[in-house]
């Protein structure tokens, strides 16, 4: 057996190599795997003494050899071994490769596009597929978590198809990762008139396999885009509780997304991907529980996320119900005992969240194909807000309406929010109309609506909606204004005595 080995990735490689020559392998390696293989006392030759010619061009050209490729594709009939003789080549059995460290590259701060460059393996790739093309007759392993199984098999005598078939399809799922990541980052070098390139290639890997998805009769698993930077669903560390389920990220997603809109210590409560609470205050445990008053009912069973690591005080106002997850900074030790002595309550640590997310853009699946848009980052700024009746919001309402037009971007449109003192009191989520959608969230807030604020995702297109808050004692309302019929509404605050102000940006969440 001849082993071709070639990695940048060393873990268990001595090991590896160790096991294959007492099976009686030939090592033939190159590089700094060649020298880790002789510092081990291992017998192994270099690449340039089965291919008579040197590494040349600072080793970019090394292993693209006939006596290399010749080796790995050839066929074990009479035909091609006939032909490897005939030039005084041998075949190659065993291909052991992982690439150059791309994307561990270009994430570092600093790293030049020179650099970036130098980091594209060329020969790795091409041994790669070749033998991955060829797996019927050469096995391929890029993974190092599988060096046992396949040391193993070779012991035995037991390399079945199905192995091979695996291996395989690593190799090619390796290179396509790969190729994906230059792919991606080559793309963030041009101009943004060449936002969209002619092919979306995404390649992510494989996080966990979940019990299943969003019912018991559909499969479902978790993969992690490696490519992704900052605090995340997929980076975050759970400290306890059971196996995350699919609506558990789902759900967790979408409170991280919203508490880190905000800069004050806020607490988020999230149900079937709709805010049910959310509240803001000078320390987290008020937050907390201000956001579990806004809705009681509904934060039973919910997913919580908070900007700030979860001490004590918040960790008991979490314990006095069931919760199925909490997802926060951190959390202090007291914290962590307290929370623990609930078994099943999951605890996901994602780190400081002051680092902007990378993820520029955000993927739907549709039938037959993928809808790509950048993800909605925008954030209303008092001085974007115009002030449209005769009633003007003070300063304290200005804050208030952008704390709910804030909160009502996270929500399913059709989407109404109320809230008042940093608190959401009502949500109107995913309604066919928009009268609908206020309707439910002011019969939620109730006597609670009597000056709070209202915030919509989208126009009136009628004044019915305003009619409705002013019935309830609506004090102010934001909304992004465009429709024909805005005059409707201005006359109708200024009848009833409401401030209203347009932002000018939509929030459409389908």
């Amino acid at each position: 057996m001849r082993a071709l080995i070639s990695v940048s990735d060393k873990t268990g490689l001595v090991e590896f190599a160790r096991g294959l020559v007492d099976l009686g392998a030939e090592l033939i390696s190159t590089g700094g795997t060649a020298r880790a293989l002789k510092d081990a006392g291992l017998p192994v030759k270099y690449v340039s003494e089965v291919t008579g010619f040197p590494e040349i061009l600072g080793g970019r050209v090394k292993t693209l050899h006939p006596a290399i490729h010749a080796g790995i594709l050839a066929l074990r009939t009479p035909e091609h071994l006939k032909q490897l003789a005939e030039h005084d080549l041998l075949p190659i059995d065993l291909v052991v490769v992982n690439l150059y460290p791309f994307r561990e590259t270009v994430s570092r701060p600093g790293v030049t596009f020179e650099e970036a460059l130098e980091n594209i393996d060329i020969g790795g790739p091409a041994m790669l597929r070749a033998a991955a093309k060829n797996h019927r007759h050469v096995l391929v392993v890029v993974n190092p978590a599988r060096y046992s199984q396949v040391l193993e098999a070779l012991r035995q005598g037991r390399v079945d198809d199905r192995l091979r078939l695996e291996l395989a399809r690593e190799a090619f799922a390796h290179t396509a990762a790969y190729d994906a990541a230059i792919a991606s980052y080559l793309q963030g070098q041009l101009q943004e008139e060449d936002l969209f390139p002619p092919a979306y290639v995404l390649a992510a890997e494989l996080r966990q396999v979940l019990r299943y998805g969003e019912n018991p009769h559909q499969k479902a698993a978790f993969y992690r885009d490696p490519t992704a930077r900052g605090p995340s669903i997929a980076g975050a560390v759970q400290l306890a509780g059971k196996e995350l389920s699919y609506n558990n990220i789902l759900d967790l997603d979408a409170a991280l997304a919203l508490v880190r809109e905000f800069a004050e210590p806020t607490a988020v409560i999230v149900k079937h991907n709709n805010p049910c609470g959310v509240a803001s205050a000078p320390d987290l445990a008020t937050a907390y529980r201000r956001a579990y008053e806004g809705d009681p009912v509904s934060a039973f069973g919910g997913i919580v996320a908070c900007n700030r690591e979860v001490d004590a005080a918040t960790a008991r106002e979490m314990s006095r119900i069931f919760l199925e997850a909490v997802i926060a900074p951190g959390f202090s030790a007291e914290a962590l005992e307290i929370l623990t002595q609930k078994p099943d309550l999951r605890l996901l640590k994602t780190g400081p969240l002051e680092e902007a997310s990378a993820e520029r853009w955000e993927v739907r699946r549709v039938s037959g194909g993928l809808l790509v848009q950048e993800r909605d980052r925008e954030v209303i700024r008092p001085a974007q807000l115009k002030t449209v009746t005769a009633k003007e919001p003070t300063s304290e309402q200005m804050a208030e309406l952008i704390f709910a037009m804030t909160i009502v971007k996270h929500v399913k449109s059709n989407a109404i929010v109320v809230t008042k003192d940093r608190q959401l009191l009502g949500v109107g989520a995913g309604q066919m109309n928009r009268v609908g959608a206020a309707r439910l969230a002011l019969a939620q807030a109730g006597e609670k609506a009597r000056g709070a604020v209202l915030a919509s995702d989208a126009f009136f297109p009628f004044r019915d909606t305003v009619d409705e808050a002013a019935r309830y004692g609506i004090a102010a309302i934001i909304q992004p204004g465009g429709s024909l019929r805005d005059q409707d509404s201005i006359e109708a605050c200024n009848e009833h005595g409401i401030a209203m102000v347009f932002t000018g940006i939509r929030h459409f969440k389908h």
